[in-house]
């Protein structure tokens, strides 16, 4: 079986050097693993039997159930694996989670993430909606409702948040937990001990900048 590292559209735009660090550690990990760079959105021209490593819950959706003969693992359950790993530790620092929504139906993919804040010694408190029953952070209302009430949606979900710090493995959550006024903590940023950035956060421009991206690979 061949695999290949997508770090995903949203996250090599966001910090597309911490993609690099990864694939770097991937490369001492597993041995040489090739990164693919072509938008899930896109026939991704791989051979039948890869697995794709993915950062984006919404890559792992699509990748594994729209094209035929490649399968998909997270990152983050080949991480929490690692015997190799430098975890930093955050001495017990309380946050809360919020769950991708494409990862309602993946089990592994939200228990490796809870696996890593523990290895992080990061105290996690649950929202009330979690895991299975996580509810999206507002931003796949968007092209549905008006900006406005999408904005909306994001204020309502990061008001369930019990924690000042919202941990989010989704690069889109970023920005809405930070419209509803919490700090996010994306998942890579702790894991290399960085500070989560939001750069562009307003939903038309968020959109509009992911696209661009999207349409050129």
């Amino acid at each position: 079986m061949r695999r290949v590292y997508s770090p995903g559209c949203a996250l090599m735009i966001y910090k597309p050097q911490l993609a690099e660090e990864m694939l770097n550690f991937l490369n001492k990990e597993l041995g040489e693993i090739e990164e693919h760079l072509i938008c899930c959105q896109h026939e991704p021209n791989l051979e039948i039997d890869t697995q794709i490593i993915n950062t984006c819950s919404g890559c792992d959706r699509r990748f594994r159930s729209i094209y035929e003969g490649i399968t998909t693992i997270s990152l983050w359950e080949i991480l929490v694996e690692s015997k190799s790993f430098p975890f930093p530790d955050y001495k017990g620092l309380e946050m809360t989670l919020h769950d991708a929504c494409p990862t309602r139906t993946e089990e592994r993919v939200y228990t490796s993430i809870r696996g890593l804040l523990e290895k992080m010694n990061i105290k996690v408190i649950e929202p009330k909606n979690t895991r299975n029953k996580a509810i999206c952070c507002g931003d796949s209302f968007y092209g549905v409702l008006p900006v406005e009430e999408v904005k909306q949606q994001m204020k309502k979900r990061a008001e369930e948040m019990p924690c000042e710090d919202v941990v989010v493995y989704c690069v889109s959550c970023i920005k809405s937990m930070h419209i509803g006024n919490k700090k996010p903590r994306h998942i890579i940023d702790l894991l290399f001990g960085k500070e989560t950035s939001i750069g562009t956060f307003e939903p038309d421009e968020w959109h509009s900048e992911l696209q661009r991206f999207i349409d050129a690979h």
